[in-house]
C-alpha cells in the first residue's frame, strides 16, 4: 500500500519545512509513504527546501493556479503508483498528524474520499461572518452533491486511487467543492473525519475579499451542477419563467372576459414572452442533457485510457 502526500505550493518557503516535518512517515496499513510538492511558478526557494527535504518536486512553468495545480499532482500520484493521495496544503494550516485518522476509512474499505472537518464553528480566528458562510456553502453543496460532507471547502481530504481514476476536475478556481459535486454525482462513498488545524501564518491568497470568495464559490458550484443535472436546473428556471408568464396572461384573460381586454394588452405581450423564455429554456434543457450524456461518455472513455496508460509498464516519474 503506497501512500503519496501532495503539497501545493507557492511560494512557501517559510512555512514548507513544518509541514513536511508533521507528515508521519509510518502509518498502520501502509507500506511506503512519498511527499510530492507542487510547485505552482513559487519565486522563492520553496523547490530549493522540498528537496533538501527530500520531496519529489514538480513544477509548473509559471502560475497556473491552485486546482490546475491539484489536477496535475494528482495525475503524477497515479503514474507514480500511489494508493491513497493525501492532499494538504503548504502553509502549515492542517495537522500532519491526522493523516492516519484521514485514510482510515479508506484503508477499510469504507470510502472512496475523505474529507477532513476542521469544525469551523469552534475555530477562535473565524470571524461570525466566515462561520456563517462556511456552514451556508457547505450546506448548498452537500444538497448538490447528496453527500454528507460538513466542510467542503477543507482541502485537507483523502483519495483512493480508484476515485482518483473517475475524478476530472475542470475548474480554474478551486476543485475543492467541483470535487465534492462531481464525486457525489458519479456515486462514490464519500465520509468526513475531523481534524486538527493550526495557527494561522498567512492571509489565503485564494481570494481577494470575502465577497470574491463567495462568487467565486456561488460561480463553480452553479457550473459544475449545470454540468451533471442540466436538465433539472433548466427546468426549474423554465417553470418560474413559465408561472410568471402565466399570471399576466390570466389577468389579460380575465379583463377580455368582462369585456375590457384592449386596455390590458401589455399583460399579453409581456406573458408571451414569459413563455416564450421559458419555453426556450426548457429547450436549452434538453439540449444540455443531451450534452451531458455525451460528456459521461467521454468521460468513461478517459477513464479506460488512463487505466491503459497506467497498466503499461514504464518507468518511475521523476522530478520536473
Amino acid at each position: 500500500m503506497k501512500l503519496i502526500v501532495q503539497i501545493p505550493c507557492l511560494n512557501e518557503e517559510a512555512t514548507l519545512p513544518q509541514t513536511i516535518a508533521d507528515i508521519p512517515r509510518q502509518i498502520p496499513g501502509v507500506d511506503q509513504v512519498e511527499i510530492l510538492v507542487i510547485d505552482d511558478g513559487s519565486t522563492d526557494r520553496t523547490v530549493e527546501i522540498a528537496r533538501r527535504l527530500g520531496a519529489r518536486v514538480l513544477r509548473n512553468r509559471r502560475n497556473l493556479g491552485l486546482a490546475y495545480t491539484f489536477r496535475r499532482g494528482l495525475d503524477h500520484c497515479l503514474e507514480a503508483g500511489a494508493d491513497i493521495v493525501v492532499n494538504t496544503d503548504g502553509d502549515n494550516q492542517y495537522a500532519g498528524a491526522d493523516i492516519p485518522k484521514l485514510i482510515a476509512p479508506i484503508l477499510a474499505g469504507t470510502a472512496d474520499i475523505v474529507v477532513g472537518d476542521r469544525q469551523t464553528q469552534e475555530i477562535a480566528h473565524f470571524s461570525p461572518v466566515k462561520k456563517f458562510l462556511q456552514w451556508l456553502g457547505s450546506g448548498v453543496v452537500q444538497r448538490l452533491a447528496d453527500a454528507r460532507v460538513p466542510d467542503t471547502v477543507c482541502g485537507f481530504r483523502a483519495i483512493s486511487r480508484e476515485a482518483a481514476l473517475q475524478l476530472n476536475i475542470v475548474s480554474k478556481f478551486s476543485y475543492t467543492t467541483e470535487m465534492v459535486i462531481q464525486a457525489g454525482r458519479r456515486r462514490l462513498a464519500m465520509t468526513s473525519v475531523p481534524i486538527r488545524v493550526n495557527p494561522v501564518t498567512r492571509e489565503s491568497r485564494l481570494f481577494q475579499s470575502t465577497l470574491h470568495f463567495v462568487a467565486r464559490s456561488l460561480s463553480t458550484m452553479l457550473r459544475t451542477y449545470a454540468m451533471y443535472q442540466p436538465l433539472r436546473m433548466f427546468m426549474y428556471i423554465g417553470t418560474v419563467l413559465t408561472l410568471l408568464g402565466t399570471v399576466p396572461i390570466l389577468r389579460f384573460l380575465y379583463f377580455w372576459l368582462i369585456g375590457d381586454g384592449a386596455g390590458h394588452i401589455q399583460s399579453l405581450l409581456l406573458g408571451g414572452a414569459f413563455l416564450v423564455m421559458g419555453f426556450v429554456t426548457y429547450l436549452i434543457g434538453l439540449v444540455a442533457d443531451l450534452i451531458a450524456v455525451n460528456r459521461q461518455l467521454l468521460e468513461l472513455t478517459l477513464e479506460r485510457v488512463r487505466r491503459a496508460d497506467l497498466a503499461r509498464p514504464s518507468s518511475e516519474p521523476r522530478d520536473r
